[in-house]
């Protein structure tokens, strides 16, 4: 049977930002509610070593890091909710938020950190080979692919950055582009052609990714070429997928200002959306970092601001 609860301050989402927001919430005993979504931990649930999130100096798995995140939000009296969001109604007060049970949820202040999902081939070798070679992050996983050869599928900025990147770690990385020019930026064209670390292989799609994830995982990316249909297996450890990817903000609508891929817009300095009362923290709002450490930095400021703007409401009730 549906419900209806109201709450000071809803999250949506339940990845590092979200997670983070809880925590800070809680602390200023804002009891707040995280609905979190059909991935609880977000991207970090599928990443298996984080190496670079500060505190664990041996590194922690990605599921271990949002367990504990998730443990220390519920220690400050953050209430979970195992549902999914259909749709949120911005433009009444106080904000309401419909989850896919039927249940309706309301909310003086709204926390969105419903994050991004990384765009991928569709081929099944991703899935069966992801965290065993197969990365959507170079930035994350880069480092442990130090002296050996990699693979770079993409043609945009995204996968000329990550190609420049991966060589102050590995032997050599191929940038695998269906075309035979890219689409990156001119500038960031001239460092990959001057960065003989980079081999391009051009007019050519992914085929197939090799390896065994109980055995030494990726060993080789097959590539097809679009014109004459030659089938190539490289010899790769790495396969680094870099096609984009889309934040999770079809459930506002038009509600809230996004920019021209459909990140959510903030104000500069700040996790504040057009709509007052409404804080956007994580990847949902960061189309250049994408870190987890980023993350929890922006459910941070969210929390605060939020505090503040529910402090500032209370108030103008109270003078009235």
């Amino acid at each position: 049977m549906s419900q209806e609860k109201h709450r000071k301050l809803i999250i949506i989402g339940a990845g590092p930002s979200g997670y983070t927001a809880a925590i800070y919430a809680g602390r200023a005993n804002l009891k707040p509610m995280i609905i979190q979504g059909m991935q609880p931990g977000g991207q970090l649930t599928i990443t298996t070593e984080v190496d670079n999130f500060p505190g664990f100096e041996h590194g922690v798995q990605g599921p271990e890091l949002m367990e504990k995140m998730r443990l220390q939000a519920e220690r400050f009296d953050t209430e979970m909710v195992s549902d999914s969001v259909t749709e949120v109604v911005l433009g009444q007060k106080p904000f309401q938020i419909r989850c896919d049970s039927g249940d309706v949820y309301t909310c003086d202040a709204l926390i969105i950190a419903t994050g991004a999902t990384a765009r991928w081939l569709g081929i099944p070798a991703e899935k069966r080979l992801n965290g065993f070679g197969v990365s959507a992050c170079a930035t994350c996983d880069g480092f442990f692919f130090k002296g050996q050869d990699v693979a770079v599928v993409g043609g945009g900025d995204t996968a000329v950055e990550e190609a420049l990147f991966l060589t102050n770690f590995v032997n050599k990385v191929y940038l695998i582009h269906r075309r035979d020019a890219l689409r990156a930026e001119r500038v960031m064209q001239q460092k990959m052609e001057e960065n003989k670390k980079i081999e391009p292989v051009w007019n050519s799609v992914v085929d197939d990714i090799l390896g065994d994830p109980g055995k030494d995982g990726v060993t080789a990316i097959r590539v097809k070429n679009v014109h004459s249909g030659a089938v190539t297996d490289i010899a790769v450890r790495g396969v680094f997928i870099a096609i984009g990817h889309s934040p999770n903000t079809s459930i506002f609508g038009n509600q809230l200002d996004k920019d021209e891929i459909g990140y959510l817009v903030t104000r500069p300095d700040s996790t504040a959306t057009n709509i007052p009362g409404v804080f956007a923290a994580g990847d949902v709002q960061d189309r250049i970092y994408r870190q987890a450490i980023t993350a929890a930095g922006t459910g941070c400021m969210a929390a605060l601001e939020a505090e503040r703007y529910l402090n500032e409401l209370e108030g103008a009730a109270t003078r009235i």
